[in-house]
Parts: C-alpha cells; structure tokens; sequence
C-alpha cells in the first residue's frame, strides 16, 4: 500500500519544483517566467531563502590578512588566507578548522568592526581586493562546551555533507540546461497532476573509524592532542613535563609538516634574535666611537636648570646622568681632586660615579686638559706613601717605589736617581758620591746644605751608616731587614746592627738575635 501524502507534503513538493524553476529562470534572465513562478510560490506561504551562486562572484582569489587572536594573546598573529568573496563565513570557519584545526564553534569573526555571520559572504562586508583584513578570535571550548565526543561527530558530519553536496553539485550540473538547447524550463502541471519524483543520491554512511587513544589529554580542556605537539591544540596549555613521546612513535604527514613548520619557525626566531644581538652590537660600537654621549630627548639640566636640546647636552656613561656641557666644563676645572665626581645631587640621593677619561678629554681644550693631567699628577704623587720625585731640575717625572728597588729612570729626563741617596750621581756608585758629597761640602754650598741634611737624619734616626762598609743607609719602608746596596750586608734596622754573626747567614753569635728568645729590640716588629 502507498503512503498516504497529506496536502502538507504535496505542498512542500510544489514549493520545492518551484524553488527549482525560479532558480533557473533567474539564472536566464527569464523576467517574465520568473515573475510567474515566482506569483505561484508566493501564494503557497512557505519559508525560502534565495542565494546568489558563487560563479557570480567571479574565480579570483584574493589574499586575506587575518589577526588571529585568543585570550592568551598580547597582540594578534596575522596569517594570510586564499579566499574568494563570495565565500560565506561559514565557509570561512570550515577552511579555517581544514587548514589550522579550530572548529568552526570556537572562531569568532570580526570585519569592519562588525560581528559576521555565518550566512554572510566576504563580499557583503567589502572584502573584494588584495589586503582587505579581518579578525577571528579563537575561544576555548569550555567556553562553548565542546567536548571531545562532540568534536569528533561534528567532524564527520561536516566530511559526509561535504561527499553529499559534491555529489548533488555533479548530479544539478547534469540536469540543467540553458533555454533553447533541449528543454524550457519547467513548468509545474495542473495541481491534481502527480509532480515528477526527485530522485535523491543514495546517502554514504561510512562506518565510524576506531581510533586508538594515542598523545596527551590536556589538563585544562581534557582535548587529546598527537603526541608530538608542545601545547594543546584547543586551548594552548602546555604539555605535561611528565609526558614522554612514544619511542615508535611517527607522525602522519600534517603532523610532520606542522613540525617541520615549527622548526623553521624557531631557526627564524633564533636569526632574528641574532640580528638583533648584532644590530645592538653595532649601536653600541657606534656610541663607543663618541667621547661625550649626546642626549636624545630634550630636557633640563640639573645644575643651571636651562633647557637642554637634543645633542646639546651630554650623557654620562658610568651613571646615565645628563648635564649641559658647560656645567660639566665648571665642575671639571673646580675638582681638586684626582678623579672628578658626577655633580648630580639632591634632598635624596649623591652620586658616586666618576667622569671617564674621554669625556673629560672631550670637553676640556688640549691646554686645558694638559693642566688638569699635571693636577692629577700632582695629587697622585702627594697622596702615595712610598712616591719618589725625580731630582733633575724642573722634571715632572715621579714613581712609586718597593723594597727591592733602589734606582728610578725617569723616562722624562732620562736620568737615573739612586732612591736610597735621594740623588743622581751618574758614573759614581753610592759611596764614591757620599765621599764627594763630604768633600765638595767644604766649599760647595749645595753640597754642604746636602751633608748638613743627610747628618740631621743621622741623628734623628731616620738614616744609618753600614756596620761594614759606612756608607749612609736609609730604610725606606716596611720590614725591620734591609740590605747594603753597596755591600749587600745584611742588617737589622731596629738594633742597627748586622744581621748575621761572622760566619754569615744563620750565625746569630755576633750578629741580631731576632726570634731567638723573642724580639731583639723594644722596637723590633718581629718580622726577620
């Protein structure tokens, strides 16, 4: 027995035919048919939508920037997309979920400022040229509880419909034809004719694949994502530190690619970060070059409190401080001191950094800064314990001395001082100039101020005469032990004696009994 069709189901049938026919009369630009067709469908009261064919718009792909964003993200990462504008943006989602794996429930679009719907095409928003942009905010899928179960039926409902609308699109293109080239376009029959059967393709139901549970659940949204990928496809959480990836383990192809993407990605961002380093590098040898650094930004100046403009002023390396130069100039020439201080100050803080060499150099005139190296000359000799000024006329060459050092060649005047004598006698050693000394003091005045001096330290016990071979010895610092530069005699300075007994070094006999019973003298440091 037949089924029993209602007048609901013939109705539905009529509408569909003349869906058909206004779809193919518009197509022609048959005004006259479609008005007809259309007077017809309209007095049957059912719901339609008509939509512009996608060969309207033309087969030119333009290139679409797209700012991909999620709420992780600081700023959006653009991507460039394939798309023709008569794609909807429901078509927009399913290549977005094809190419990157985000299902359509969790993109958001946004053109124009605008909210966009899945029924709307690219074009009703004005994306039409190369460089039009737009925006897909990814959320998460608790946002829009979507589990897993749901993701996995979605996807093979969106695979099915693909095979079906495939096959119906073959199927349509066989059965129309353009008026005048084999048929006209049909025309419903009188009501209480029986409409022509519409044979539907046969649905392909493929059986559902079992898929082995392999890779890592996420911890925040429980997606399994492949065992290989960093963070979850979903929602990007990091992978587990614990999880391990499968020794036998290979990726399909587009997991590969996507690998293989991301190592590019990383040797990219490990160039760009070289560059970086090199560029820095390059700034920084550029601003080595320069003695004074110039401000970049226009301020005032602590000290005069004037206005200072951009690379008129100077920026102090040690501490980044920035004065005007003429500030800089007056504290340099007032400095008494050897090094000259940063002069900012305030109710809070002083600082202690100091002017580099250069940047002195840099804002003194050669005169100038001549004379501050001779000040700072001056204040270093005066400051050192064991300094010694060369004794030629006028010379400004001076040294610090040590134990073992009994002659300073000035490389100023050239000539050799014996330290111990505090004098020049060239082609003479230390006794045969104090033998000199002593003779040219009876008419020499000079010489007689000189003998007159080296006595007044005999006797104030600042100098000494060599228990062997009695030239005049002064212990210049340090140790109790000095040494005969003429001799080379032992000698303790505290009992101004030798240091050994006649039979030399360890014979304590005759000579200081230092660390034998404790000191050798209430002066003695004990150090010998």
């Amino acid at each position: 027995m037949a089924a029993y069709q209602g007048p609901r189901v013939n109705k539905l049938k009529e509408a569909e035919d003349l869906v058909q026919t206004l779809s193919e009369v518009l197509t022609y630009g048959d005004q006259q048919k479609a008005g007809q067709v259309a007077e017809k469908l309209a007095a049957l009261r059912v719901p339609v939508s008509v939509t512009i064919h996608q060969e309207a718009y033309g087969k030119d792909i333009i290139q679409l920037k797209v700012g991909v964003e999620d709420s992780l993200s600081v700023t959006p990462t653009m991507i460039t997309m394939p798309v023709r504008p008569g794609m909807t943006i429901a078509d927009l989602k399913n290549k977005v979920n094809t190419n990157y794996n985000f299902h359509p429930r969790l993109q958001t679009w946004v053109i124009g400022k605008r909210l966009a719907r899945d029924t709307e095409t690219l074009h009703m928003h004005g994306v039409t040229h190369d460089g039009d942009q737009a925006y897909v905010y990814i959320l998460s899928p608790s946002a829009v509880d979507l589990t897993r179960e749901q993701y996995n039926q979605d996807e093979e409902d969106r695979r099915l419909d693909g095979i079906i609308e495939t096959m119906e699109a073959r199927h349509t293109e066989r059965t129309m034809l353009p008026p005048g080239r084999g048929r006209e376009p049909a025309i419903p029959r009188h009501k209480t004719t029986q409409p022509p059967r519409v044979v539907q393709p046969p649905r392909v139901v493929q059986p559902p694949r079992v898929v082995q549970p392999q890779g890592w659940v996420c911890p925040g949204c429980t997606f399994l994502n492949r065992p290989t990928r960093p963070g979850c496809e979903m929602c990007s959480t990091e992978r587990p530190k614990d999880y391990q990836v499968p020794e036998r383990y290979e990726p399909d192809p587009e997991e590969a690619r996507r690998m293989q993407q991301e190592e590019v990605s990383l040797l990219q961002y490990e160039q760009a970060l070289q560059d970086e380093r090199e560029r820095n590098f390059q700034n920084l040898l550029e601003v080595d070059e320069h003695g004074l650094v110039p401000n970049d930004d226009e301020l005032d100046c602590p000290i005069c409190f004037t206005t200072i403009e951009p690379g008129e002023g100077a920026v102090l390396r040690e501490c980044l401080h920035t004065f005007c130069k003429d500030c800089l100039k007056g504290t340099i020439m007032a400095c008494q001191d050897a090094e000259v201080p940063c002069p900012f100050a305030d109710n809070e803080y002083t600082c202690e950094c100091r002017l580099l060499d250069r940047e002195i150099r840099s804002l003194l005139s050669p005169e100038e800064y001549q004379r501050h190296l001779e000040l700072r000359l001056n204040i270093a000799e005066t400051r050192s314990e064991n300094s010694f000024h060369c004794k030629t006329p006028n010379c400004q060459g001076w040294c610090i001395y040590e134990d073992e050092v009994n002659e300073f060649p000035c490389q100023l005047c050239e000539e050799t001082n014996c330290i111990p004598c505090m004098a020049i006698h060239n082609n003479m050693n230390c006794k045969e100039y104090q033998d000199d000394l002593r003779v040219r003091a009876e008419n020499d005045i000079a010489a007689k101020q000189t003998q007159e001096m080296i006595k007044a330290m005999l006797e104030g016990g600042e100098a000494m005469l060599c228990p062997k071979c009695k030239i005049i010895l002064q212990k210049k610092h340090g140790c109790d032990w000095i040494c005969c530069v003429m001799c080379k005699t032992e000698i303790c300075w505290a009992t101004r004696q030798a240091r050994w007994g006649p039979m030399g070094q360890g014979d304590i006999s005759g000579g200081c009994r230092c660390r034998v019973n404790g000191p050798c003298h209430p002066d003695c440091k004990n150090c010998h």
